[in-house]
C-alpha cells in the first residue's frame, strides 16, 4: 500500500494519539458493543470491522456484543408477528423469541464475522445458547 505523503502524516497522528490506549488494552479483553447507524452505514461497517482487525493485530482481544432491534423488528413485520414493549423493553412471546434467535444468531452475527474477515481478522460467532454461555430467568419488573 502506497500513501501519499499527507495520507501517512494523517496515519501517524493517529497512530500516536492511540499508542497509549494500545499499551493500556494491550493484553486484556476489550468488550465492544455494535450497533444502531453503525450496522446501517456501509462505511461504518467497513471501519468498525477494520478497528476490531487492528485492536486483535495489536495484542488487545476484542469480544463483539451486537444488536439487532431494527433486523428483528423488519422480519416480525414481514411474518405478521406483532412486538410488544413494556418502558421499551421487548417482551416476546414464544414465536417472537423463535425470530429473535434466528435473526441475531443466523443473520446478524453471522454478518458481522463475515464483515470482520473480509477485512482481514479471523472471527468467530457464538450466542448465548452455544455451551449454555448465557442463563437467563424472566425479569420481573415492579
Amino acid at each position: 500500500m502506497t500513501l501519499s505523503r499527507d495520507d501517512a502524516a494523517q496515519v501517524a497522528k493517529v497512530l500516536s494519539e492511540a499508542l497509549p490506549y494500545i499499551r493500556r488494552f494491550v493484553g486484556k479483553t476489550l468488550v465492544i458493543k455494535y450497533g444502531g447507524n453503525a450496522m446501517e452505514s456501509e462505511e461504518l461497517k467497513a471501519g468498525f470491522a477494520r478497528d476490531v482487525v487492528l485492536m486483535k493485530a495489536v495484542g488487545i482481544n476484542p469480544v463483539v456484543v451486537h444488536g439487532g432491534g431494527p433486523q428483528i423488528g423488519d422480519l416480525l413485520k414481514r411474518l405478521s408477528i406483532e412486538s410488544h414493549f413494556i418502558d421499551g423493553m421487548r417482551v416476546p412471546d414464544a414465536a417472537t423469541m423463535d425470530v429473535v434467535e434466528m435473526v441475531l444468531g443466523g443473520q446478524v452475527n453471522k454478518d458481522i464475522v463475515n464483515l470482520i474477515n473480509r477485512h482481514g481478522g479471523s472471527a468467530i460467532g457464538l450466542t448465548g445458547k452455544d455451551a449454555e454461555l448465557i442463563r437467563a430467568k424472566k425479569l420481573t419488573v415492579t
